[in-house]
């Protein structure tokens, strides 16, 4: 169960936006993401990386696309699985081969 969020994401969207339209301006890049993060009453930081990873969606800048992570974060989460099954099924099989050979010996 993921953790509750602090900004909802329609803001996370718009402050985005806002910022990303700020620093395309270059008389006010400066201090833009601050500025927005001010207006919107959202934390600098927070805001500084969700345009970070805007820019990584949009391909500006290099790293892991959500998607991606995403996509990594199933498939973990279908190796566990899988492996956890494997181990039960290992486990149910010795139990069942132990039981054979315990009743061969009667």
């Amino acid at each position: 169960m993921p953790a509750p969020r602090k900004y909802s994401v329609e803001l996370q969207q718009r402050a985005t936006r806002m910022a990303l339209d700020a620093r395309a301006d270059p008389q006010s890049a400066r201090g833009a993401i601050k500025r927005v993060a001010d207006q919107l009453g959202v934390h600098p930081e927070a805001l500084r990386n969700w345009v970070r990873q805007a820019e990584i969606d949009d391909g500006v800048r290099p790293g892991t696309t959500s998607d991606d992570a995403q996509r990594l974060a199933d498939l973990e989460r279908e190796v566990r699985e899988l492996r956890r099954a494997n181990e039960i099924l290992k486990t149910s099989a010795a139990f069942f081969a132990a039981a054979e050979l315990d009743r061969k010996l009667r």
